[in-house]
């Protein structure tokens, strides 16, 4: 009752506008469906019901995709959160969400929000999140979510997008929807696959080899699947301007003449700047089922991976102080090495309990990072400057215990109630280890004075503390925090009649730590106006509990801005919430985001065709977000407060003149639409025929800015700049046209996606000179196959097909290159990408 009195509190004035939710996991072997049954919209669905009655695309509460094995197969890319931003329309993923690791783990925006808001599961369970924390990335900055890079897109049977949030059903991060990778669980046989491509100009080259095999186990049904996968891809040639001939990229000589060097050198200087990335990367998988007569079955599945990630992150010019001659006569581009081992195992039991099915597991995953730095150097060492660093480790584990309860009674309505319960324990732990001392400390060198173009230049000087374009981690800002959450939720549906579904539930948890107790409910309905043509909608709130990372993250983060196209390094100190230090700057210990959601629609099913259109409200409170590395409201870039810089060495963190943290600072409400529509044509002659369109609009607004504490009347918290990343950094709609063709062993699929409008806010806080907005783009992807046996199948293709380019309007840094084409790009900075791909049945 508390439950439908808080739905009912928060919706009195907009009861019209119910929004449909059932959300619910499953195990992964409840109902196989096959990938024309996924096209027609008849697909049995585990994700978005609970309980005894299946339920199909067509006919679900809420609005759900299936995407089947051989759509992920057909995109050419080899990496779940590139394949997802192909398909999904309502998914994008931008070239370069910022600095840091956000490169090598680049975040996801679904539905105009971060990745954090998206539940992760695989086979019905909840997924671990990253130990990379975006701490420098614009979009999603400060995000932990759910890497899907980690797992095996060659074990994946099906994937069930659910676009509406489901906190009632599976608690935390789940506010824009839910993503549920269901193994494939074909008990025999197994497929090699093996794809290799490469951009048109710029290289960027991809290995990729697959294996899976399955074999029954026991005589009731019992099977076991193996899937492994390895993963080169190489960097991309830079994407960036080429530096002009009158930029110095060397010290003048003693007598003002240029270096002679500057007409020999390489001019594309932006390393960092386009796919950055050199990637290996090995995913493996299993997912197993043992039935214990009838009475029970066992189950249990696991993901391992590792990964090794070299990363270009700053480009530094000769005649840059921290460039010091001895190393790096020519200059440098330093990178971020990232050595990444992950795994997740799960077990349990399914059986039946006093006459309701019952499901016991326990879940266990852990993603441990190793943080190196190559080809880079910490200049206040001076010459004898080591060149490789250990920065640091940073460590994410989650162990989940579920007990599930479901069952029906027949109270004599259309069809029987459907009562669903469970009992729910997560521990959580982050761990931030310190980094060798070299990677952070002041060595304190001083470039000499001498006759040398350099020492003529910088004589006297002390170049930068620490590493150049990143910092170690060091024993102050090392940390581990831990939690404990205990959840319970009811579940209760039924057809009162038999056009007409209800469903409401509620779920309350307590956290051990700031997060406290929270509760969620929701209701939802659907009703049959006739067949094939139903109205749904329901409400339901939802939360997100700030991450152990955001709680305790501190790092001195080497950053810049840019001033007049060049860029000015600055030193941050990066506080947790609960610094005593930050508190003086307006930091409070974070607190869970709050959630309303509301969703409205309509699907018609006739024959062969399917549409669905799903209108959508999204409202946060207490949005956790970074606050701007605090700055003058005078200053035209983000440069050091006065204020700031005192309170700073007044409390022993000398050296540094500006400070940033996570607060509970805005509020939030997203508007939008999915429509999503499906076309079967099967002919006698010129074979089957698969139409598809998909639309996604939506449009962000910050509806509160938290106040600046008294104590920092001059000094701006959260500006312009990550309004604007906020609300219009990702484009604000997308549309994909699916066209597929199968006759006879032939089959070609062609994908056409336009990228709506987008934008990227300059750095300062009162001018708007250095903004710009990019125009929409129209993308083609083609994939052409050929089943050349029974047991090989060929194919090439290519992504981009038509090398479409963002606008060349970037704010070009003049001495490297970059910004040509922004950074934000929804299908990246390095054009087309052409590939062939080979599979072998066995």
């Amino acid at each position: 009752m508390m439950i439908l009195a808080t739905l009912l509190k928060h919706t009195a004035s907009t009861a019209s506008l119910i929004a449909a939710l059932s959300c619910a996991a499953h195990a992964a072997d409840d109902v196989t469906a096959t990938p024309d049954d996924a096209a027609e919209g008849s697909a049995i669905v585990v994700t978005g019901v609970r309980g005894a009655r299946p339920r199909t695309v067509a006919d679900s509460p809420v609005p759900i995709d299936v995407i089947d094995t051989r759509e992920l197969q057909a995109t050419g890319r080899v990496g779940l959160k590139d394949i997802l931003g192909n398909i999904v329309p309502s998914l994008t993923v931008p070239a370069l969400g910022g600095g840091g690791t956000s490169s090598g783990a680049k975040p996801i925006s679904i539905r105009g929000l971060s990745g954090d808001y998206v539940l992760v599961l695989v086979n019905g369970k909840r997924r671990h999140a990253t130990a990379l924390i975006n701490n420098l990335s614009r979009i999603s900055g400060g995000s932990t979510p759910v890497d899907i890079d980690l797992i095996a897109a060659n074990s994946i049977g099906r994937v069930e997008v659910l676009r509406d949030g489901a906190a009632a059903q599976y608690g935390s991060d789940a506010i824009s929807g839910v993503i549920n990778f269901i193994l494939d669980a074909t008990p025999e046989g197994g497929e090699f696959a093996t794809t290799a491509g490469s951009h048109y100009e710029k290289g960027g080259e991809l290995f990729q080899q697959s294996v899976s095999y399955g074999t029954r186990l026991g005589a009731d049904g019992g099977f076991v699947r193996f899937a492994v996968e390895g993963k080169y891809h190489d960097r991309a040639d830079p994407s960036g301007a080429i530096v002009a001939d009158s930029v110095d990229l060397y010290p003048r000589l003693a007598d003002g003449s240029r270096d002679p060097r500057e007409a020999t050198i390489d001019r594309n200087r932006a390393g960092n700047y386009g796919r950055t990335n050199r990637d290996y990367i090995v995913n493996g998988s299993y997912n197993a089922e043992l039935p214990l007569g009838d009475a029970a079955t066992l189950y249990s599945f696991s993901t391992l991976s590792y990964r090794d990630i070299k990363d270009g992150r700053g480009q530094f010019n000769a005649n840059n102080v921290n460039s010091l001659p001895e190393i790096y006569p020519n200059g440098f581009l330093a990178k971020r090495r990232i050595r990444e081992t992950d795994f997740q195992l799960t077990a349990g039991l399914r059986t039946t309990l006093a006459g309701f099915d019952a499901d016991f597991s326990s879940s266990f995953g852990r993603d441990d990072v190793k943080l190196n730095a190559v080809d880079t150097l910490n200049p206040s060492l001076g010459p004898g400057s080591k060149t490789r660093f250990f920065m640091g480790k940073q460590i994410s584990s989650l162990w989940v215990n579920n007990a599930d309860f479901s069952r029906t009674f027949d109270l004599g309505l259309a069809e029987p109630l459907t009562l669903a319960f469970g009992l729910e324990h997560r521990w959580e732990r982050f761990q931030n280890k310190a980094g060798e001392p070299d990677s952070y400390r002041d060595g304190g060198y001083v470039i000499p004075a001498g006759a040398t173009p350099f020492q003529l230049a910088y004589g006297g000087q002390r170049p930068s503390a620490s590493l150049v374009s990143f910092t170690g981690t060091t024993p102050a800002d090392a940390f581990v925090l831990t939690r404990n959450n205990i959840a319970a939720y009811v579940d209760i549906g039924a057809n009162l009649t038999k056009a007409w579904f209800v469903g409401v539930a509620g779920r309350v948890e307590h956290y051990t730590d700031s997060s406290g107790d929270t509760v969620s409910g929701k209701f939802s309905t659907r009703y049959e106006i006739a067949p094939g043509f139903a109205i749904r909608g329901g409400v339901n709130t939802g939360f997100r509990a700030p991450s152990l990372a955001q709680q305790g993250f501190s790092t001195s983060q080497n950053t810049s801005v840019t001033v007049n196209g060049d860029r000015i390094p600055q030193l941050v100190k990066f506080l947790a919430p609960n610094d005593p230090i930050a508190g003086y700057f307006g930091a409070r210990p974070l607190k869970p985001e709050k959630s309303l959601n509301f969703t409205a629609g309509a699907t018609f099913e006739s024959g062969p065709f399917r549409l669905t259109v799903d209108g959508y409200q999204i409202r946060i409170e207490d949005r956790i977000v970074k606050t701007e590395i605090l700055s003058s409201t005078e200053a035209r870039t983000i440069l050091a407060s006065p204020q700031v810089t005192s309170i700073l060495a007044a409390r022993g963190v000398p050296g540094i003149s500006s400070v940033q943290f996570f607060i509970n600072g805005v509020d939030t409400r997203t508007r939008g639409i999915d429509i999503v529509s499906e076309y079967t044509l099967r002919t006698d002659g010129l074979g089957d025929f698969k139409f598809g369109a998909a639309y996604s609009y939506n449009k962000t607004k910050i509806l509160r800015v938290a106040d600046n504490p008294d104590n920092l009347a001059n000094t701006i918290l959260f500006g312009r700049q990550a309004r604007a990343d906020l609300t219009g950094a990702t484009p604000r709609d997308k549309l994909v046209l699916n066209g597929e063709w199968t006759v006879g062993a032939f089959r070609s699929l062609l994908r056409v996606t336009r990228f709506g409008r987008y934008g990227e806010a300059g750095s300062s806080q009162t001018s708007t000179v250095d903004d710009r907005s990019f125009s929409p783009k129209w993308v083609t992807d083609l994939d052409i196959s050929a089943q050349v046996t029974k047991a090989i199948n060929i194919a090439v293709g290519a992504n981009n097909l038509f090398d479409v380019y963002p606008d060349p309007v970037g704010v070009v840094q003049a001495n490297t290159g970059l910004g040509l084409y922004g950074n934000f790009a929804p299908f990246g900075l390095s054009g087309g990408f052409y590939y062939a791909r080979l599979g072998v049945k066995f």
